[in-house]
């Protein structure tokens, strides 16, 4: 399995749609970077978060009996987010994963600099959607999240062989998901 450069991360979002939208370069000028970097590419925040129960609230929150009424939605160019909290946070890309590969996301230095663990599950050969982010602030200060911004990157790796059923074949629960999605057990929802 090989980490894919920046050309084939080109070609793949061109000819493919594997990222939509698609921007070919690296903007940095005045933003937290976003766009293709050379061995990766880095993804925006969307608009677009759901911010879990209040920590007073007397509900456990359960990964096989989640409600997206558990959760507020909120949109805003920017989210506070203050110290040993998170909120769900949705991609401004759609990918798409081709069949043989896998791709790791992992968060941006500038917010791990300000204490925001960006958290994301691998994307399976087969999958696509928006990306739904964890954003957790481990530190003692509250963490501007910014919309339009860089958040995570993303990493590809082509295996040398196909696997034997892809995300997509297997009908997984976040296939095609639109906004920021809780957890999902299939036949609950």
């Amino acid at each position: 399995m090989t980490i894919k450069p920046d050309r084939w991360i080109r070609r793949m979002a061109e000819e493919q749609g594997m990222i939509e939208p698609f921007v070919p370069r690296l903007v940095q000028e005045g933003v937290l970077s976003y766009g293709l970097s050379s061995y990766g590419y880095d993804l925006r925040l969307a608009d677009e978060w759901r911010t879990p129960p209040s920590p007073g609230a007397a509900l456990v929150l359960d990964p096989k009996d989640i409600s997206v009424s558990h959760f507020t939605q909120v949109r805003g160019t920017s989210y506070d987010l203050v110290p040993g909290c998170y909120v769900l946070g949705r991609s401004v890309e759609y990918l798409r994963i081709p069949p043989d590969v896998l791709a790791l996301c992992t968060g941006k230095s500038s917010y791990a600099r300000c204490g925001v663990m960006v958290n994301a599950t691998p994307f399976e050969p087969g999958w696509e959607g928006y990306v739904t982010l964890c954003l957790a602030n481990l530190g003692q200060q509250t963490v501007r999240l910014l919309s339009g911004e860089g958040v995570a990157q993303v990493l590809f790796f082509l295996s040398d062989e196909p696997c034997e059923m892809t995300y997509a074949d297997r009908k997984g629960r976040y296939q095609a998901q639109q906004g920021v999605t809780p957890a999902r057990v299939l036949g609950k929802d």
